[in-house]
């Protein structure tokens, strides 16, 4: 069976909403969008591509909302590693409102229920690697249904306060550290997976 790991910007009191800019969620009134920009480094720049090359030929999995934020920028940019990148790999975006043709070059709707979309998606093409870039409700879909095999997290060095958080009404276990960097501007970008019976 194809894996799925989920690559998440988080605030030190576990807090994922709106990494990138001030307008990019402000569900529940909140403020505090744009807290990764400041953050960023070579270092993070390496490990991140690192990473996408890693998983190349597999897939990416959306939720709707992420979907449209990240087709609202990247396919726009320039002189950047990651645009042809996104651009070329298939896309798989989980959405009960979202109707094709998608807007989005190599994007393939996944209608009704996300879990059994994502399910049955990986029955039919069990070699399939996917990658979660945010995308909150669908990933805690995932995790609850103890789907998520691997958890790319880069750990920031501040609190915000409320926001929408990764493991908000979600339990996933004993996890263990496959690896971790430490950027120039203190951000942990740490690999887990679930520890299973190995480490009890």
């Amino acid at each position: 069976m194809g894996t799925i790991t989920a690559v998440v910007n988080l605030t030190l009191d576990g807090v994922m909403q709106a990494p990138g800019r001030a307008d990019e969620d402000t569900r529940y009134g909140f403020t505090g969008g744009g807290w990764a920009h400041r953050y960023a480094d070579p270092v993070q720049a390496e490990v991140m591509g690192r990473h996408m090359a890693a998983h190349s030929g597999g897939g990416l999995l959306f939720g709707r909302r992420t979907y449209e934020d990240f087709y609202g920028f990247w396919p726009h940019q320039t002189d950047n590693p990651y645009t042809e990148v996104l651009d070329k790999t298939e896309k798989f975006v989980a959405s009960r409102t979202l109707r094709e043709p998608l807007p989005w070059q190599n994007s393939t709707l996944l209608a009704g229920d996300a879990v059994a979309a994502v399910q049955k998606l990986l029955a039919d093409r069990p070699h399939l690697n996917l990658v979660v870039l945010g995308s909150g409700e669908l990933l805690r879909s995932l995790m609850r249904a103890g789907m998520s095999d691997e958890y790319l997290l880069s750990i920031h060095p501040l609190t915000v306060g409320p926001g929408i958080r990764l493991f908000d009404g979600v339990d996933v276990g004993r996890l263990r550290l496959a690896d971790s960097v430490t950027t120039t501007t203190g951000v942990i970008i740490a690999t887990y997976r679930p520890a299973g019976e190995e480490s009890l």
